[in-house]
């Protein structure tokens, strides 16, 4: 029977930090729905092509074409003992396909870490971003400042704030993770499968909780 463990987590929570690190501790692939999604538009892969005809008239991307890309990545033989997920699935109807998938794969979801940061904390960690305009460098105004506001330290080039990181962008990222994650925590609850962990902690204090809370499902 192969183990799969749903990462959950508000933007900004670090939730794809720790799903790496935890991958690497335990021999797991991590599983990122995003990398999956730039993978196939990068290959143009047959679903590429299908997911990119969907954005060029400016639509979402069908449920059904997001579960194909995944059950694909889960046939792969790094997968065999299972994985960690992340960014998928994001909907009930998304968890039920993924059961239906895990089944045929001999595998099930063993538990679902659910990383919890107070609204204001994330705002305050995702707003306080600044950018390098040169290459990219990435400050905080309040976490990790330059030596000369304004002033990338390596290169000298101008810091800006990306549309991304503006208070107004992650506010809207955290309402909209609000309304399509609380159907999905519900989910698991049922199944007893959610296991809260404090995202405000050290990092390493994180990963060890999340450990706990998989070893103990």
């Amino acid at each position: 029977m192969a183990n799969y463990y749903v990462f959950l987590g508000p933007p900004g929570a670090g939730k794809g930090t720790q799903a790496k690190v935890i991958a690497e501790k335990l021999h797991l692939a991590h599983i990122s729905s995003g990398d999956i999604f730039r993978e196939n538009l990068s290959k143009k892969t047959e679903l590429g092509k299908q997911a990119q005809e969907y954005m060029n008239r400016g639509e979402l991307v069908p449920d059904g074409l997001t579960i194909d890309m995944i059950k694909e990545r889960l046939q792969r033989p790094d997968c065999a003992d299972g994985a960690i997920l992340d960014g998928f699935p994001r909907t009930p109807a998304q968890a039920d396909a993924l059961a239906v998938m895990l089944k045929e794969l001999h595998g099930e979801v063993m538990a679902v870490p659910l990383i919890t940061v107070p609204d204001g904390l994330i705002l305050e960690r995702m707003s306080g971003r600044v950018s390098c305009r040169a290459s990219g460098h990435v400050y905080h105004t309040k976490y990790n400042p330059p030596a000369v506001a304004g002033i990338c330290d390596v290169d000298g080039s101008e810091l800006y704030q990306r549309e991304d990181d503006k208070a107004e962008t992650v506010q809207k990222r955290i309402d909209v993770y609000h309304a399509q994650t609380a159907p999905l925590i519900e989910y698991y609850s049922k199944a007893d499968l959610v296991k809260e962990v404090d995202g405000t902690l050290e990092i390493d204090q994180v990963t060890g909780q999340i450990l706990s809370a998989m070893k103990s499902k």
